[in-house]
């Protein structure tokens, strides 16, 4: 298959992308990584009337640390993220999850902001991202604006980005090197869409009850879902079977998951709450290594 006819532009600066986008926004698609708009366009899926290519935008690839934040360039690389020492020391869970992205060839050229942007209910860097209450930072000529990730990720294949505006960095907020985190998800084949998943964190005190947890789970609604009730469970809990069990539990309930050929609502809700389950168990491990 081929595309549908278009017009390309490739701007080299951030303010040239922005001013394509003001001009043509309604009519155009933004090409980052392009590992999931290729192939819409290929089976026309997807048919729009010009592509503005930003991989000549060098600005928006970058990893920082500022004010103890890491901060990504929407143009920075899955690959770039999952051999960052950066990204490792400070958020560990964003490492664990890209190495769950598709192949080495997709995470080659897939890039952050192209994921979020393409807010697919599977994918493992909205949910990771979720769990880390990151924030998004958006462009349009009229000026900048940031976003939390539950106002962000709107439903499925759906963002709060306005047809001009442009994903220029997302912001992971510090870390304390003391939580436990780990993501965990299952799909029939490494490399394909996960029919459930779960990221989370969890920062033991001294006594070692749970101080704060956070629990987000992939392919379980049209967008990631906080599982927010069993957070509260855990909090101020002792971390055991018991109690990882009990907000396993309680992280599922109220789930209406998709039925499709790979599962039944039911399935996926027991998938959910089996993923949920093995995430707690490894990140509460984790913590205690970390408190000693």
């Amino acid at each position: 298959m081929k595309p549908a006819q278009f017009e390309y532009d490739d701007p080299q600066t951030l303010d040239e992308a922005l001013e394509l986008l003001a001009r043509h926004g309604d009519d155009c698609k933004v090409l980052a990584g392009g590992q999931s708009l290729v192939p819409l366009m290929n089976f026309r899926l997807a048919r729009p009337g010009r592509l503005i290519d930003i991989n000549g935008v060098a600005s928006l690839s970058h990893i920082t640390s500022e004010s103890g934040r890491l901060v990504i360039g929407a143009m920075t690389r899955h690959v770039e993220l999952e051999r960052s020492t950066e990204v490792a020391r400070q958020s560990p869970l964003l490492t664990e999850a890209i190495g769950w992205v598709g192949h080495s060839q997709i995470r080659s050229r897939g890039t952050i902001g192209g994921s979020v942007a393409h807010a697919d209910p599977a994918a493992e860097l909205p949910a990771a991202l979720a769990a880390l209450d990151a924030t998004f930072h958006m462009r349009s000529k009229q000026g900048a604006r940031v976003l939390g990730w539950k106002q962000f990720f709107v439903s499925e294949f759906t963002t709060a980005l306005a047809p001009d505006e442009l994903v220029t960095a997302v912001q992971v907020p510090d870390q304390d090197p003391s939580t436990g985190t780990a993501f965990v998800e299952y799909a029939r084949r490494h490399g394909d869409f996960a029919l459930g998943g779960a990221a989370v964190t969890i920062k033991l005190g001294r006594d070692g009850r749970c101080e704060n947890a956070t629990i987000a789970l992939l392919s379980a609604g049209p967008a990631p879902v906080r599982a927010e009730a069993a957070e509260k469970q855990l909090r101020g809990a002792r971390i055991d079977e018991s109690s990882i069990h009990a907000a396993s539990v309680e992280a599922v309930k109220g789930l209406h998951p998709t039925t499709d050929l790979h599962g039944s609502t039911e399935y996926r809700v027991g998938l959910l709450q089996t993923m949920t389950e093995r995430a707690l168990t490894k990140a509460a491990e984790r913590a205690r290594s970390m408190t000693g």
